[in-house]
């Protein structure tokens, strides 16, 4: 077994675990002796995973022996019977299989249907169909008098026309077993016997649009009915939802015996053996009903007339025929509500072609390794593409495309820039130009949106006839596999993937209407561009986003001459202000969202419009973006170089946009002599990424205007670290404020540091995380805040860990620095030995710190002593943050000895969570009353409820001068707030903050800042 089949085996096990097991799961996981790398692995990150993260974890971090013998081990102790055993037959077993070297891989698309073949025909290669038997396959009847099992075709005749060439039954075997091992029923290594308290499976099969979903559970119905496979007679019903949304109120028998009316007098003896039973519910996404429809007025009565939902909602709510298996086939959306329905479910998630499956397409599509190859890392490129191509309809669409482009000598770099481009670029290749098909397409185009308003994959004859379409329209498309046509119900069609349904929506509202459209008289329930756009439109129907990139795409002029050309047809002069229009409003009256931010950019994208890009873009000043692939940092760098009144770009980067610092690799490859193409394919990937990290990073280096750069929660690598240092170095980048927060890899801090030394623009730095605090980044640090360009006034640096001597450097170079104002040490073992010498270097004549934050640094009230003496010496610190140490109330006496002296300068002092009671509000009390220079004093999260009475004293002294007070106590009562509500009526200046805690209160040491 191969990682990449290893980790898809793992999720499918993990993704089972609900999130109390999931729980267990790792608490057992981390009792195990674990691998070095795993060991090293911040924990963190392991609790927060979801079970595909988990195992994505635990693939990159360990080997594949632990990998297997670790998960049946936790699994086992966890009591989880049936998904051990699935583990042992899958992981354990699996590990002994020989790889094949050339597999027939690949998924059929997800509206494919079992069919009978005509006699011995495969369709070729150079004109397939998807992969798909069509919608109509003839399941032969269930129940029949001769044995009353279904006579379903068999195995080797399931596909009707195929896209592969060679061997049929190797292909499909590929194609369905990786996914079908996982279905328990059909396992004969996960038996289970049926007892009165045992539950019957209930298996969900979910995944995008168009990856095999109705394929497998028809290919298991196959299974469930065959003769050699179990000595029982069994059977099986096929429940379309897409057909089943337009049926009015039936009895279930009438429902399951519609298509075989002869049945009717089996029905009553075949449904009293339910155990026997595998019910199929196809598509429920598609079951078009109210929330909640499913879950009402239930019954167990099969021959009681009720609507359709209801009767569904009683079969998987175990109502109707308890006893039954089922599985659903869904899309992601309905997975929410399916959970309020069926009980203890199995959830498979059918990925269709995964990466090798899509390159081995290209390979046999192709024929030419050199052309197949370049085509497929084309499509590669484009993350957005790359991931409709786990549909083998895509890959037909693209393969097609790009290789009628090399025929004819053009360059395909350009197509796969964008879906619009190469779905358009597909529609145009498919006709002569000047083929004058412009009512044609106008009419396709209507039925697309009309459907996916509806939310229908399946357009029936009555459709056609509301939307004033003819089937002699459609036939210039059928002919070419964009539109389908049912086998069997002959006035049913589908178009060939849901993204090019969603392609031809957008055209509609692309091309210019005609006169006579606004005349006819047919009901169209379909928004207008400003709905089509619209968040509420959006969550109620989410195939509405695509369509939305898709109309950016078409405002492109060049496509827009491709489409006229061809077609014939006009392109709605209107459009582009339009988009315009919608576009502008999102940021018209509030900050763009980070969603918000990323959809305008994408589209923007998409586009491949300058010109628009700069006016959507011109107002954003501020921007704060999560890149989690390469096709956001693509939509990034596109848009935001055109953004000239930017000011502050706040980052973050996902795991896995760069892998060079997190992918095990062999030691002894010599990269330097590796083509392209012998690279690895982590390698590979890379060499792309960081092709558009050095586009977006110029970003740094070319706009004048952009002061700030924060980078936060990041997982960059070595050379992405390169890349952006580089541009910050170069004398064309002008930022003045950079934070750098919890980045990995670690010794991205050494790199940063050396690009800002000399950097004279700098003047605010931020450093946080887990730095190693090694020689070398102590001799950068220095050389930062001692090099004469130096002009640095805020440094703050969080998670350090230095030695002793380590600091004796550090706080010598202070010294001689004379830019510096602001100095936050968070985080950081400095102890009691660190922070006297600080102060020592802060009693120095020449030392100009305003602001010092020492906020948990373990310091404790010895260093207090230490720290009164600079008070009483330094005329520069007015600010001082000492939160979250445990100084104690001695430590609260030697600072108020301090602040007595006139000479004490402090105006804000941070005492948060310092384990202050009621004695320390005396030495406080006393304080203030008599006339230090104290403004500002935080005490919060402290126990001084009891002290408030005594420091209330001081607050109604005239020599007091605090004007702000910030308290948040353990203990509050009504006593406590009458007497502060007076002492704010005797002190009016005195501002008392009671509620500055928590998840919405700022950070202590910001409450001087």
């Amino acid at each position: 077994m191969t990682s990449p089949q290893l980790e898809w085996t793992l999720q499918t096990l993990l993704e089972q675990l609900n999130e109390d097991e999931l729980k267990s799961f790792k608490s057992l996981l981390r009792a195990l002796p674990l691998e070095d790398v795993l060991q090293k692995a911040p924990w963190s990150e392991v609790e927060e995973a979801d079970g595909k993260k988990l195992a994505e974890i635990l693939i990159h971090t360990s080997s594949e022996n632990w990998i297997r013998s670790a998960t049946v081990t936790v699994l086992e102790e966890m009591n989880l019977t049936e998904l051990c055993k699935m583990a042992k037959s899958e992981m354990l077993e699996a590990g002994q299989v020989q790889e094949i070297d050339n597999p027939q891989l690949g998924d059929a698309e997800e509206d494919s249907e079992l069919a009978k073949p005509e006699a011995g025909q495969v369709q070729e290669i150079d004109n397939p169909q998807l992969g798909d038997a069509e919608e109509d396959s003839e399941l032969e009847k269930p129940g029949e008098k001769e044995g009353r099992r279904n006579s379903v075709q068999k195995q080797s005749l399931v596909w009707k026309n195929t896209f592969w060439q060679g061997d049929i039954d190797s292909f499909h075997d590929d194609v369905i077993q990786r996914n079908q091992r996982f279905i328990p029923f059909l396992n004969p290594r996960t038996p289970r016997k049926l007892t009165p308290y045992t539950t019957p499976y209930t298996v969900v099969l979910h995944g995008p649009a168009g990856v095999g979903k109705t394929t497998l559970a028809k290919k298991c119905m196959l299974d469930w009915t065959d003769c050699n496979l179990s000595p029982t007679v069994r059977y099986a019903f096929y429940l379309s939802c897409k057909e089943l949304s337009r049926m009015g109120p039936c009895s279930f028998a009438e429902l399951i015996s519609k298509d075989w009316p002869e049945l009717q007098d089996d029905i009553p003896s075949i449904l009293a053996q339910a155990q026997r039973i595998l019910f199929v519910v196809d598509g429920l996404d598609e079951l078009k009903v109210p929330p909640g429809a499913l879950i009402q007025d239930i019954c167990g009565d099969w021959e009681q007339q009720k609507p359709v939902p209801v009767l569904l909602g009683s079969l998987l709510k175990r109502k109707m025929l308890p006893k039954a298996t089922l599985l659903v086939t869904t899309r992601p959306r309905a997975l929410r509500d399916l959970q309020l329905l069926v009980q203890q479910p199995i959830y498979i998630r059918v990925e269709g072609f995964l990466e090798e499956d899509r390159r081995a397409y290209f390979l046999r599509h192709f024929g030419d390794e050199d052309q197949a190859m370049r085509a497929f890392e084309l499509m590669r490129s484009n993350a957005a593409l790359f991931q409709l191509g786990s549909a083998p309809a895509v890959c037909w669409i693209v393969c097609t495309t790009l290789k009628l482009q090399m025929e004819k000598g053009e360059d395909p770099a350009p197509t796969c820039l964008t879906s619009t481009g190469l779905f358009l670029r597909f529609l145009c290749s498919q006709f002569p130009q000047g083929a004058q098909l412009r009512g044609a397409l106008r009419a396709l185009s209507l039925l697309a949106a009309q459907g996916l308003w509806a939310q229908m994959s399946v357009l029936h004859g009555e459709d056609l006839e509301s939307a004033g379409v003819q089937e002699s329209d459609l036939r210039l498309f059928l002919d070419r596999n964009i539109l389908r046509q049912d086998g069997v119900a002959k006035g049913c069609y589908s178009f060939i993937h849901l993204s090019f349904q969603q392609f031809l929506t957008a055209l509609f509202y692309a091309l210019e209407k005609e006169e006579e459209e606004d005349r006819d008289g047919h009901a169209w329930d379909i928004g207008d561009v400003q709905k089509l756009l619209s968040e509420e439109e959006r969550l109620k129907n989410p195939d509405l986003i695509q369509v939305g990139h898709f109309l950016f795409g078409l405002a492109n002029e060049k496509r827009v001459k491709e489409l006229e050309a061809t077609f014939g047809c006009q392109m709605s002069p209107e459009i582009k202000q339009e988009l315009l229009r919608c576009k502008a409003s999102l940021h018209a009256n509030k900050p763009l969202s980070m969603t918000d931010l990323k959809e305008v950019l994408c589209c923007l994208y998409e586009s491949q419009e300058e010109e628009l890009a700069k006016v959507v873009v011109a107002p954003l000043k501020k921007i704060s973006i999560n890149l989690t692939n390469t096709s956001e940092m693509m939509h990034c760098s596109f848009s935001l170089k055109h953004c000239r009144d930017l000011e502050k770009v706040s980052l973050q980067l996902a795991k896995g946009v760069f892998l060079e610092n997190y992918v095990d690799f062999e030691p002894d490859i010599e990269f330097e002599r590796c083509t392209y193409v012998t690279l690895p394919s982590w390698a590979q990937q890379d060499l792309r990424s960081l092709r558009l990290w050095t586009d977006f990073c110029s970003l740094f280096s070319s706009n004048s205007n952009l002061k700030f750069l924060e980078v936060k929660q990041s997982f960059l690598s070595d050379s992405s670290v390169r890349i952006l240092c580089d541009h910050i170095t170069r004398s064309t980048c002008h930022l003045q404020k950079v934070e750098i927060k919890n980045v990995t890899p670690d010794t991205a801090y050494r790199d940063f540091c050396l690009a800002f030394i000399g950097k004279r623009t700098l003047t605010h730095l931020t450093l946080e995380g887990h730095i190693e605090w090694e020689r070398t980044m102590l001799l950068l640090l220095c050389d930062l805040l001692r090099n004469h360009k130096c002009n640095l006034q805020y440094l703050r640096l969080g998670g350090h860990c230095a030695t002793s001597e380590q600091w004796v450097d550090f706080f010598y170079v202070l010294k001689a620095n004379q830019s510096l104002r602001h100095l936050h040490l968070s985080a950081s073992v400095l102890l009691d030995e660190g922070a006297k010498l600080l102060y020592k270097t802060m009693t120095h004549p020449k030392h100009f710190l305003q602001m010092l934050s020492l906020e948990n640094c373990r310091l404790t009230e010895a260093s207090c002593k230490d720290l009164a003496a600079v008070l009483v010496v330094s005329q520069q610190l007015t600010n001082l943050c000492l939160a979250k140490n445990p100084i104690g109330d001695t430590g609260v006496k030697f600072l108020c000895e301090g602040l007595s002296y006139p000479e004490c300068k402090l105006q804000a002092l941070v005492l948060q969570q310092c384990s202050i009671t009621k004695r320390g509000c005396r030495y406080l009390s006393e304080a203030l009353q008599e006339a230090c220079s104290l403004t500002n004093l935080d005490l919060s999260l402290n126990q001084i409820a009891r002290g408030l009475w005594i420091l209330c004293q001081a607050l109604e002294n005239p020599n007091c001068n605090l004007k702000h007070l910030r308290l948040k106590t353990y203990e509050t009562n009504l006593e406590i707030k009458k007497l502060l509500e007076e002492v704010k009526e005797k002190n009016p200046k005195l501002t008392i903050d009671c509620n500055a805690s928590g998840a919405t209160a700022p950070a202590c040491c910001d409450f001087f800042c």
